[in-house]
């Protein structure tokens, strides 16, 4: 047995005083990349303050409402939809035995897959005018023209509620089954005794229980919302985050879009404290000493068919239907494939996403492994913070991003011409580095936390142990800690370069001249009506969303 540990396990105190300490190189470290996640939001907020024209004025008078409006009653209708759907599909799968519910249980996690923009382009080019169904509504009862009949209008705010539910009620849908999984069967069987029928034990009983990860899951989906670009600019829905593509890209005007980014981080924080503070004022705990899950009844005929259909639904509007019209045009257009563009937009989704990836999960380890070794201090303070850039929107970090990344890329080209006569160009905003940057600030709470829960999963005394050895803190986390926390980083690298893959608007905001994406050729494309040329990039994003998929199903059997 080591010297480091006692007879029975325990770290021994001496062992303690190896294993903790400032770090060091690890722990300002740490500060360092902390402080890097959170510049981008202390830059929105600082140009927001201090914009060279302030048009603050103007955009109270006249648009900041209406983009203000907008955004809350879409994300206020998204996240009731959201909600009532991922809740209802919950507690039938937990509680019901029905024809083929196995499947379902799981096939309710597809819809993740697939961005709302690409089911945004689907839902548009299937129930238009030129679209299958109001054609074969034309061909079947002889109208002639749009003048003879009523057809809901398609680019509107109530189908881009109905796209962005059907994208993100999955989210509700995982924490909630999740929720009425870990319920006790003991207060089902007493309401049950009482006389309660079904939907006073779902009011009553497991509602209350899970409503803390129902909130949870109905903020990620409203913050994802605010987040959108694609679907909403697409709808003509005019929101917060379109503002800020109208202002910068249109008026040329980077404090005005600042100063709307500063509007959408202040409701995205008033979104956050809202979910903590309804979590906060319900707890519950179970004072059985043996936890008795809740049995599943077995349901037939009618009922049992009913209960698939309902799970069938959105199961259909959010993956069935944007993935065959999605993958009907990519067959048709199969010489697309071979472009050379769709290509080159491969490769550089293939290159900024896997390097945003590697360069985001190491971060993280080095934060969190800085912040162990720190014990207390400022690296403990700010590793929490550093999970907002998650609930920050892309177009709010692109402005945070490039603004600033810009007057330093100028400022260094013009250091380096006077100074050897060569202009070698923007180095940092000419190339993808402002993406990585991005996805890897967006994206970085993901491997935090991944990392984060791995490394607490290790017990101290092996660490304490090396370090009595000799082995430096370095050695220690290549030869202890990464053996033993490699599964979990290899999902979170794979959950990140997912994401990647699929964010939109800070790509759009952040890109070169000329430098495609899979998304953004899926938007472009899609914007110019031309779905078949926008299909196969759209094809390859959603395979992407499947891995992510399944390995998140794995994670939650």
């Amino acid at each position: 047995m080591s010297l480091a540990t006692s007879q029975h396990g325990r770290l021994a105190p001496g062992a303690a005083r190896v294993g903790r300490g400032s770090g060091g190189l690890w722990s300002a470290g740490a500060v360092v990349i902390a402080a890097v996640v959170l510049l981008p939001i202390l830059s929105v907020v600082w140009i927001a303050f201090h914009p060279v024209d302030n048009i603050w004025p103007h955009l109270i008078s006249t648009t900041l409402p209406r983009y203000l409006g907008n955004t809350v009653v879409l994300s206020a209708l998204v996240g009731l939809v959201s909600a009532m759907v991922g809740t209802g599909a919950a507690w039938i799968v937990t509680r019901y035995r029905f024809p083929f519910a196995a499947w379902i249980e799981w096939l309710l996690l597809l819809p993740l897959a697939i961005p709302a923009y690409v089911g945004a382009y689907a839902l548009v080019d299937f129930l238009e005018y030129a679209g299958p169904v109001q054609t074969a509504l034309r061909g079947l009862m002889g109208w002639q023209s749009a003048r003879d009949y009523w057809f809901p209008e398609i680019r509107s705010m109530g189908a881009a509620v109905v796209v962005l539910s059907s994208a993100l009620f999955p989210y509700v849908y995982l924490l909630a089954r999740a929720a009425f999984r870990e319920q006790s069967g003991d207060a089902e069987d007493v309401a049950r005794s009482l006389g309660a029928g079904a939907f006073k034990r779902f009011w009553r009983i497991g509602l209350p229980l899970a409503r803390p990860a129902i909130a949870a899951g109905t903020a990620i989906v409203m913050m994802e919302t605010v987040n959108d670009f694609g679907a909403v600019d697409y709808f003509a829905v005019q929101t917060l985050t379109t503002g800020i593509f109208s202002v910068w890209l249109e008026s040329n005007n980077a404090g005005g879009a600042a100063q709307i980014a500063s509007v959408i981080l202040v409701l995205v924080i008033l979104l956050v404290t809202l979910e903590k503070v309804s979590r906060r004022r319900l707890r519950f705990f179970n004072l059985s000493r043996r936890h008795r899950p809740v049995a599943r009844r077995q349901i037939g005929g009618l009922a049992g068919w009913l209960a698939l259909g309902l799970c069938l639904v959105p199961f259909v509007t959010g993956f069935v239907l944007p993935g065959g019209v999605i993958l009907f045009h990519a067959v048709e257009n199969a010489e697309i494939w071979r472009d050379p563009a769709l290509l080159t937009a491969l490769r550089h989704t293939l290159t900024v996403g896997g390097t945003a990836a590697l360069v985001t999960v190491g971060a993280a380890v080095f934060l969190v492994y800085g912040v162990r070794l720190a014990g207390r201090g400022l690296p403990r303070l700010l590793m929490p913070v550093t999970t907002i850039g998650y609930a920050a929107p892309g177009a709010v970090l692109g402005v945070g991003i490039l603004i600033p990344l810009g007057a330093f890329d100028n400022a260094l080209a013009d250091a380096v011409e006077a100074s050897t006569g060569h202009d070698m160009g923007l180095i940092l905003t000419g190339s993808s580095f402002a993406i990585v940057l991005a996805y890897a600030v967006r994206f970085f709470a993901i491997a935090q936390g991944a990392a984060d829960a791995a490394m607490g999963r290790v017990s101290p005394n092996l660490s304490a142990a090396a370090r009595s050895l000799g082995r430096s803190r370095g050695q220690v986390l290549g030869s202890i800690y990464f053996p033993l926390i490699r599964g979990s980083l290899l999902s979170a690298l794979l959950l990140v370069f997912v994401d990647c893959v699929k964010e939109l608007p800070a790509t759009l905001l952040l890109r070169p001249f000329n430098y495609d994406t899979l998304a953004t050729r899926v938007h472009e494309q899609a914007s110019l009506e031309n779905l078949g040329d926008a299909s196969p990039a759209a094809v390859l994003v959603i395979a992407v969303g499947l891995a992510a998929v399944g390995l998140l199903a794995r994670a939650n059997r």
